[in-house]
This record gives C-alpha cells, sequence and structure tokens, in this order.
C-alpha cells in the first residue's frame, strides 16, 4: 500500500489535496503545530476529515512543536479533541506526548525528531510510533538499509517542496539570532538570508549571497525506486503554501504514483477514488527555487541556490532582442499579460517583471521607472507567476469518483436500485410500483437515468438490468431511487471507516540508542526528561530553548559550503590551488559572524557559535 500525502495550510487545501488524488493529508491544529501561522479550528479539521474519509483517505494532525511544561495540559485535551473530531494520526515530536493519557489515536514521529538510522527507528517503533518520517537528507542506500532492518515500521518521506538546510530539529539559528524557535513553529527562515564568506585572515571570499539556501526538492522521478528501498508515504512540503500550489503538485504526483502502479500488480494506493483533473499538472509551474533529488543518490552539485531564496519558475528560453520597453525570447512557449518574468542580471541578482502585454513575438514588460531591466541576449528567462496557469487553478479544476456497479431489478411488487462500490460496500433501494408493460424497449433509458450520478461522488461502472419483459418505468422514478440509493451509500461509507490501528502498547523496558543528551534532545519539559530517564538516559540537558548554550552548533547540514566552491579535499574535482585559509565564517548583514566547522570524515558542515571557534 502506498500513500500520497499532502500538506493543508488550512479546510480548502485539505479538501482540494484529496479531490486532486492525496491518500492522505497533514494540517496543523490552533496550537503545536511546527507551522505557527498555519493553524486550524478542530470543527474545520472535523470536516475535513469527514471529507477524506469518504474515500477513504486519512487526516494526520501536527502537533510536533516541543512543549513547555504549563502547555502539557492544553496539548493532552486538544489532542482528545482531535481524535473526536476524527484526526487518523499525531505527527509528534516531543516525547512528553507519549507520557499523557491518550486516546486511542496513532503516532508518527515527526521529521522534527531526527530520524536518520535503523537504531532509533526501532527504538520508536517500540515506545508506540507506527510511523517514522525519515529524515529528508538520507540516501535511497540508508533508506534501504533501515527498512530492512525495520520491515515492520511505517517509513515516510519528503519527496518535493522546500528544504531546510539543518537536519529537521537540530537548526537553532532563528532561535539564537531572534528568539523565533524553528522547534515551536516560529522559524524566521536564517538559512534564506545573505550572507558573506570570510577566511581565517579576514578577507571577503565571497560577498553577499544566499550561501545557506537551497533549492527545492523534486523526487517525481524516482517513486517506484523509493517504494523498493521500503517507503510508503510519499509527502508534498508546504503547509504555509496556497492552494494553487496543493493543487498542482498533488496532481502531478497523483498521476506519477498511477503511473507507477500501472505496471506494478504488488501495488495499491492507500485510498480510493479516481480523480479527474480537468488541467495538465506541471510542477515547474508553482513556485520552485530550481530543483533538486537532495542527497538520494549522492552529493551533486544542484543542491544549493547561492544566488535567491526566491521562486524562479520554470525555464522559458534566453532572450534572443532587446527593444524600448521590450524583449523577445527564443523558445516555443506562450506568455500573456501578468505573467511574472525573472532573470540573473550581470551581478547575480534575481530581477523579476510583470508582463504588460504580448505582441507579435514581443513581450512588452511593466517598467514602475521606465527603465529597462540589465538584460541582454542570451540571458536565461524563467516564469515565476504563470497567470493563465494561475486562473485555472482558481476555479473548480478536479473532481474525485469512486467506481460504482448498479443493480436494477423487478420485484415481486415493484422495482429495486441496488448500488455497490469499488469497496464492496452496497446499499439499496425498494418501492412499491404498478407494473406496466412496454412497447417500446427501455433498458436503454434505465440505463442512462440509473448512470446519472454526476451530482454525487460516485461514477457508474456497471448497469445491469433484471426484468420480466418489457417495463415502463417513468424516469421520475428512477432518479428518486437512483438519489435514495446513492446517499444511503454515502453514509454508510462514513460509518464503516476504520481508523489505523494506533500500534502496540510502549515498551518502558525500552533503552535510547544514547545513555546522554544534549540540548539536541530538545527536552524542554520534565515529562519529556522522565519519559528519555524510563529509557536509560541518564544525562540530559535543557533544551537549547529553555537554557541557551553559549557555545555550540546552531545547524547541523549536509550542504557544504566549501564542496559547493571546489575546496572539498575528496572531491576529485577540487580546486588544486585555490587559496582559502580556514576556519571559515559567515557574516550576516548585520554584522554578527558564525563559524564554520567541517566534519569531512561524516560529510557534515555545522554552523557554530563563534566563540566556540
Amino acid at each position: 500500500m502506498i500513500e500520497l500525502l499532502s500538506p493543508a495550510k488550512n479546510l480548502e487545501c485539505g479538501i482540494e489535496a484529496v479531490k486532486h488524488g492525496a491518500d492522505a493529508v497533514y494540517i496543523g491544529a490552533g496550537r503545536f503545530g511546527a507551522r505557527q501561522a498555519a493553524g486550524n479550528s478542530v470543527d474545520d479539521i472535523a470536516e475535513l476529515a469527514r471529507f477524506a474519509h469518504f474515500y477513504g483517505a486519512r487526516v494526520y494532525v501536527t502537533v510536533n512543536t516541543i512543549l513547555k511544561d504549563s502547555e502539557l495540559a492544553d496539548a493532552e485535551k486538544l489532542i482528545w479533541q482531535l481524535y473526536e473530531a476524527g484526526a487518523d494520526a499525531l505527527l509528534v515530536q516531543d516525547m512528553a506526548v507519549l507520557r499523557m493519557k491518550l486516546p486511542p489515536i496513532a503516532l508518527h514521529a515527526s521529521t522534527q525528531c531526527d530520524v536518520r538510522s535503523a537504531e532509533k527507528v526501532r527504538f520508536l517503533a517500540d515506545c508506540g510510533f507506527t510511523r517514522v518520517v525519515l529524515a529528508r537528507e538520507l540516501s535511497l542506500a540508508e533508506i534501504t538499509e533501515i527498512h530492512n532492518a525495520c520491515p515492520d515500521v511505517e517509513l515516510e518521506c519528503f519527496v518535493h517542496g522546500a528544504l531546510c538546510v539543518s537536519y529537521s530539529g537540530q537548526c537553532y539559528a532563528s532561535q539564537y539570532c531572534f528568539g523565533r524557535s524553528a522547534n515551536r513553529g516560529e522559524c524566521a527562515q536564517f538559512c534564506r538570508l545573505k550572507f558573506d564568506l570570510l577566511d581565517a585572515d579576514d578577507n571577503v571570499v565571497i560577498k553577499g549571497k544566499h550561501l545557506l539556501s537551497l533549492r527545492d526538492m523534486n523526487r517525481m522521478e524516482y517513486l517506484e525506486e523509493l517504494i523498493d528501498a521500503g517507503v510508503c508515504s510519499f509527502k508534498i512540503e508546504g503547509r504555509l503554501k496556497d492552494v494553487s500550489y496543493v493543487k498542482n503538485v498533488t496532481a502531478a504526483y497523483n498521476q506519477a504514483l498511477e503511473s507507477v502502479c500501472k505496471h506494478r500488480s504488488d501495488l495499491y494506493r492507500a485510498s480510493v477514488g479516481r480523480s479527474i483533473s480537468s488541467f495538465t499538472p506541471d510542477v515547474n509551474r508553482s513556485f520552485n527555487r530550481g530543483f533538486t533529488d537532495y542527497f538520494l543518490h549522492g552529493r551533486t552539485d544542484d543542491i544549493y541556490s547561492f544566488s535567491t531564496p526566491k521562486s524562479i519558475g520554470e525555464k522559458m528560453g534566453t532572450v534572443r532582442e532587446v527593444g524600448r520597453g521590450w524583449i523577445t525570447v527564443a523558445g516555443f512557449k506562450a506568455y500573456h499579460n501578468g505573467d511574472g518574468l525573472c532573470f540573473f542580471n550581470r551581478e547575480g541578482e534575481l530581477e523579476g517583471y510583470r508582463v504588460n502585454r504580448v505582441e507579435g513575438g514581443r513581450i512588452f514588460l511593466f517598467l514602475e521607472d521606465g527603465d529597462m531591466p540589465q538584460v541582454m541576449p542570451g540571458t536565461e528567462v524563467y516564469r515565476n507567476y504563470d497567470q493563465e496557469f494561475e486562473k485555472i487553478l482558481s476555479k473548480e479544476s478536479a473532481s474525485r469518483k469512486i467506481g460504482a456497479d448498479i443493480l436494477f431489478e423487478e420485484t415481486e411488487q415493484g422495482y429495486k436500485v441496488s448500488i455497490t462500490d469499488q469497496d464492496g460496500l452496497s446499499a439499496a433501494v425498494e418501492t412499491e410500483w404498478k407494473k406496466e408493460d412496454a412497447r417500446t424497449p427501455q433498458q436503454a433509458n434505465i440505463r442512462t437515468q440509473l448512470s446519472k450520478l454526476g451530482g454525487t461522488r460516485f461514477e457508474a461502472g456497471n448497469v445491469v438490468i433484471r426484468m420480466n419483459g418489457e417495463r415502463f418505468v417513468p424516469s421520475s422514478l428512477l432518479a428518486d431511487m437512483r438519489r435514495s440509493a446513492a446517499s444511503k451509500l454515502e453514509d454508510l461509507r462514513l460509518e464503516s471507516y476504520v481508523r489505523p490501528n494506533p500500534g502496540k502498547a510502549k515498551e518502558i523496558s525500552v533503552r535510547y540508542p544514547s545513555a546522554s543528551l544534549t540540548y539536541l534532545g530538545n527536552v524542554m519539559n520534565a515529562q519529556a526528561r522522565t519519559f528519555y530517564q524510563d529509557h536509560g538516559v541518564t544525562s540530559i540537558d535543557d533544551a537549547f530553548e529553555r537554557r541557551q548554550p553559549q557555545a555550540g552548533t546552531v545547524m547541523f547540514c549536509r550542504h557544504c559550503i566549501k564542496y559547493a566552491l571546489g575546496l572539498c579535499t575528496r572531491r576529485s574535482s577540487a580546486q588544486k590551488n585555490a587559496q582559502v585559509r580556514e576556519p571559515l565564517c559567515l557574516r550576516t548583514s548585520d554584522g554578527r559572524r558564525f563559524g564554520l566547522k567541517f566534519d569531512c570524515a561524516h560529510c557534515l558542515m555545522e554552523v557554530r557559535i563563534l566563540s566556540e571557534i
């Protein structure tokens, strides 16, 4: 069973995700989710659950911030409310949740739990988690190794969207600089800032670049490889993204997974219903910073985006001519009034302009000050806002239908209509009716009337008619029976829905993989501390947010600036004569400095509070 898991900023995004093919959605409640700006009421989550459950799709709620002692009671109360609202699972970071009195709801270990090893996966599973969200940085080989060691544990993996440069749950830069904790849903996106790179002699090696900003993940081409590696849930990042993004990216991945399933008889989707889109999805036409598969097949050169942290969108072609207020672009793609175009100028900065109008191949730009941008023939042009595409996505753009067979049969007292869906659930309506012989064939009309399921969430499959000869059956009667049977089947689908197994009881005897925890353990409250003590941890430091250390690492990154600059000594193409004396440091625009430490044995870069360098 494989699952496409889509983000939901709100109820609308969640419903559209399901319509466009998601098998599950994840959404934040009003508090305690790792995206503070994406909270939702319990009532909205209940409405989303009712919609999703009709298709067998699931709703996972994020309760994945680290919690203060004063918040534990409220968090427990919220969890019960979410369970009663129909939530299928909780995404959790704080182990204090496991010491609460919980309803029978499944627990998923959030990506903030920083899961990189089979040892940690096994520990979390033995403590009661049914699913683990793996660190984004893991390769196919590493995922395969974890699955082989823990074949009974569901593995969830990110496949698309924005990337944190630090291992998730292990980033403290936002808290250190701005007092806004990423582990409490308040990330200020320190990694998207501009930095100067300085050498040991305080020389500026690189000035004013986004040295920690990464491209966006795109693993659409590798879904089957991930399936074979043991991944069962494919997660799209984006709980802050708007509904058009959710529609387009969900539809694109739904089609990709359907393509895999068509030639793999061993695979089936976690929910039912055919998603029918009225547009051709294309992830290049939604927000993106350029794409990378991000270490899936090892380290590559396409991970970082030093020039801009903003969306560049889809590549359109290269500038052919430049005129007064207009350009022409070599390529075959159409442009429209209102499109957003961008390109990198001579200084390597991203510039963006709106299209004012398109005439005879000339693209006239909207220029507020009247000055033409720094663009010349040969410059690559991107479209980061597609006006026509957004118009399509702003309207109803998909429906989702469950296949249903219909049986119409004559009874002793009248007629009966039965509708059976693709899950085998069936509802029937029987009515007494005076039978009237027909002079002409009636089956075509009966079949047509019963097939009219367009106002429901079903689509007609086989329609079987069993009558003793030709009978005249009024179309109005057929419509009434069809509607009544479909309504009963809709109710039956919701009544028959079964939430996922909450997992086995927690095992106190299980030992944590380490006997000590630094601030990296994110222990914010007494219950989390007790949890780890119960599992054999003897030394536990407070969370960074509770007691900020004077020295230490604020980011742990697989991304490596030395590698990006061709200075990695383990790289065959390294610049042999490059003169950059270490240690290196990053300087922000306001003068703050952070040291860089390179753990080449583990291919890891640390961003550190400078006093320790």
